[in-house]
């Protein structure tokens, strides 16, 4: 281990030279860094090295234009940003792979020039493996996590606006000062919380629950017909990991997956419990076993590419993803594309991305069960809730929206207002039960409210990423034991945390994500002895998505449907009450709601930013988050979205001005079966200047069969796979019914199958492009829509 005083850019030079994976992170990004270290990173990235790095907005000292030249410069390197919310961000550390070594620099050094020649700081350089292991790991749940955004020209354009309009109100220099002082107000962010296991002891020989024997009576079955993929959503407290322990019985290699080492030592118990006879063991940043039967792995450390080529890809029989709606995340991708089980199962309470990233397409659309938590309830399976809509004071309309939530410090300065702040307490003394929890938008608003609460004579407390894990795990208990009144809490209860008895959740924050939503209520509903119901106390203002959220606590609540100041929900103890000024309120922002063409236009604006480029069709619909988004219905086609959206320039308007009839044409021709679409997507196998053109059922059939005989497919559209049945089923069913219903712009003789369109070549590229992005978003639709049916 080496101290570092100065010069640091010089050791980093040096390791650039060899690197063959380079991860920094680094609070700011400043232009005179970049510069001084942007040739080595350069050379870096051409001879081929991986190269993720990450700077933070903390206070908006770093500059985007830093930004805009690494994401330049380096095209192929993994950039993002941190976006830190108004709470503390200061980690400096420089990490590096090569064929002989692994480094770790940690110190005190930014990316600026003053930090990496001159400056006064000291950084310690250690070439330990177990260090590095435990630092790459740390890295990745920084660097993955859901508050980081990849920078590309859209979010350094946003985040420029948000840096120009704060260095406008503060100079940087002022605000360098001031570092500490925000440090102590908002605290650090951490990803890590305990899980409180339900301590009852456990049966020498378990037997699946009500709710886990119906999931593997479905996970059998399509096990039995072939698949070798499928997601369960269970709701939160019906056992997905023993559901998962239980079904690892037809297999004998297992890898379980998880993010968080929490979660990894609550599944190793259960399995353990339910595989006595078999070994088991960690893969995680301090442990990493490979020849246990059971094998229980981070995905920051396996995911990484010289961890997985330790294991051979068909190394596991079954492969478990937990929490799978992280796994769209491009560290799950890596071990998905890598591993080639016997089968792969995705277990999760929210199957829908918080980040509206799709993961249905990476279990091939083959949902094998969902259990809503409407329907666990009914079965008694969980507790019935009594939920109660009341008004929240603060008028959002009067909040900066940036990007994806609320100014932080202007929310904050409305939520912290006497008025606020009494209006809670009252609400909260009129409706609580025994043990709350209470989810709010900051730090800052969780330490306040806890400081209120207990100044009016409440045994309360806040958790936050600021407190030790002894900490958490002390408060959470004397919550279970009802010393503890009330915890105020950010983001650490949303996921695999249970504490059965509490009984009242109280939401003081607006809801910016549904599904983070859902997975906070979800920590009511576990059953306790002596607890009758869950209420949940929600504050309802004018605030995006305050109508979208009624919708998930009642599925069957019609789209339009106006809401009632009482609701019951039928066989089940549920009930939902709003207060009239809260009914206006929802009512007021349905009318006012953007027109449907509209919302989709923004909709498409936002997963462009996101991308930062322009999405395909499928990639708007699978990263939008709604699944009604119906673009033809409003557009006619996505072209026509597109041209509204000012995304065509002189030539596509030219393209779509020339074949609009055929684009809309294969855009709205009806499908009961998936058969058009498969044809055309034959069709189109045969390239720009002939996809169009005639072709025969002959010719069609081996490819048609191909592609329909996929099990996911086949189970979906069942066909007699026969050459003769085949043609005779594309003459009498796509190829003359797409001729007889298409106004002339199809054509089927009997013999040959045509687009009567005759397609200038200058516009050829253009149009089979449009085609293709067509052809793969209504296959995709079709046949994911049929499998959640027959799920």
């Amino acid at each position: 281990m080496r101290l570092i005083t100065t010069n640091l850019v010089n050791e980093l030079k040096e390791l650039n030279e060899e690197a063959e994976h380079i991860c920094w992170i680094t609070a700011f990004a400043m232009k005179s860094g970049v510069k001084l270290m942007l040739k080595s990173l350069q050379e870096a990235h051409e001879r081929g090295a991986t190269i993720q790095l990450l700077a933070g907005d903390y206070l908006s000292i770093t500059q985007p234009d830093a930004l805009e030249m690494l994401y330049t410069a380096l095209p192929n390197a993994e950039i993002r940003l941190y976006q830190a919310h108004g709470q503390s961000f200061h980690p400096k550390a420089y990490l590096y792979r090569d064929s002989h070594a692994q480094h770790v620099i940690v110190g005190s050094s930014n990316l600026s020039k003053s930090a990496m020649t001159t400056g006064v700081e000291w950084s310690l350089h250690t070439v330990d493996d177990l260090t590095y292991e435990q630092a790459t790991e740390e890295f990745a749940k920084v660097f993955y996590a859901e508050n980081t955004v990849p920078v590309n020209a859209f979010t350094i354009a946003r985040y420029r606006e948000i840096y120009e309009a704060a260095n406008k109100q503060m100079p940087i220099s002022q605000q360098w000062e001031e570092a500490e002082a925000e440090s102590l107000m908002y605290g650090t962010a951490s990803d890590t919380s305990d899980v409180v296991i339900d301590p009852a002891s456990v049966p020498l020989v378990l037997e699946p629950r009500p709710a886990q024997k119906m999931a593997l009576d479905a996970l059998q079955d399509t096990l039995d017909q072939g698949y070798d993929k499928a997601m369960a959503v269970l709701a939160t407290g019906l056992g997905k990991t023993y559901l998962a322990a239980f079904f690892a019985r037809n297999f004998k290699r297992v890898l379980f997956v998880a993010h968080r080492d929490e979660i990894l030592e609550q599944a190793k118990k259960a399995f353990s419990h339910v595989h006595m006879d078999r070994t088991s063991g960690y893969y995680n940043g301090v442990e990493k076993v490979l020849d246990k039967e059971m094998i229980f792995a981070s995905i920051y450390t396996i995911s990484q590419p010289h961890h997985l080529e330790k294991f051979a890809p068909d190394a596991f029989d079954f492969i478990i993803i937990d929490e799978f709606h992280h796994a769209a995340a491009p560290t799950y991708h890596r071990l998905i594309e890598y591993f080639n089980p016997k089968f792969l199962l995705g277990i999760t309470a929210t199957p829908d991305r918080l980040d509206n990233k799709d993961v249905y397409t990476i279990c091939d659309g083959n949902v094998a069960v969902v259990i809503h938590f409407i329907e666990a309830i009914a079965h008694q399976w969980l507790s019935p809730f009594h939920y109660y809509g009341v008004k929240d004071e603060i008028d959002y309309s009067q909040i900066r929206w940036v990007g994806t939530h609320y100014d932080e410090n202007e929310l904050v300065d409305k939520q912290l207002q006497q008025s606020v702040l009494e209006h809670v307490f009252s609400k909260w003394i009129e409706l609580k039960q025994t043990r709350t929890i209470g989810f709010c938008s900051s730090v800052k608003q969780a330490n306040y409210m806890a400081d209120y609460f207990r100044q009016q004579g409440v045994r309360a407390l806040s958790l936050t990423g600021q407190n030790s894990r002894d900490e958490c795990r002390q408060a959470r208990t004397e919550l279970d034991l009802g010393t503890v009144d009330i915890i105020f809490t950010v983001d650490l209860f949303n996921e695999g945390v249970d504490i059965p008895k509490v009984d009242t959740l109280l939401f003081i924050r607006p809801t910016e994500s549904v599904a983070i939503f859902t997975q906070q209520v979800g920590r009511g509903l576990r059953l306790s002895d002596g607890k009758e119901k869950c209420v949940i106390i929600d504050f309802i203002g004018n605030y995006r998505n305050a109508d979208r959220k009624l919708k998930m606590l009642n599925p069957s609540m019609p789209e339009k449907a106006k809401f009632q100041q009482i609701q019951t929900i039928p066989e089940t103890d549920i009930v939902l009450n709003l207060d009239l000024e809260v009914i206006d309120l929802l009512q007021e922002i349905i009318r006012k709601n953007q027109t449907y063409k509209q919302k989709i236009l923004a909709v498409f604006e936002d997963v462009k930013m996101e991308l930062g480029r322009r999405p395909t069709y499928l990639e708007l619909y699978l990263q939008s988050g709604y699944e009604d988004l119906n673009v033809a219905k409003e557009f006619k086609t996505y072209i026509q979205l597109l041209q509204n959206a000012g995304e065509l320039n002189a030539e596509e308007t030219a393209a779509f001005e020339h074949a609009k009839d055929l684009l809309i044409e294969i855009e709205k021709t009806a499908m009961t079966k998936s058969y058009k679409m498969v044809l055309l997507h034959v069709m189109l196998q045969r390239g720009a200047s002939d996809w169009y053109k005639p072709i025969t059922a002959p010719d069609t059939a081996p490819e048609f069969a191909s592609y329909l005989e996929q099990p996911t497919k086949y189970a979906i559209d069942k066909i007699d796979l026969k050459p003769q049945k085949v043609e005779s089923l594309l003459q009498r069913m796509p190829m003359t019914k797409w001729a007889s219903s298409s106004k002339g712009l199809a054509d089927f003789d009997g013999t040959t199958f045509k687009f009567n369109v005759a397609i200038d070549p200058a516009y050829e590229e253009i149009i089979y492009g449009w085609v293709k992005e067509i052809c793969e978003f209504r296959l995709s639709r079709y046949f994911s829509r049929k499998a959640e049916k027959l799920g």
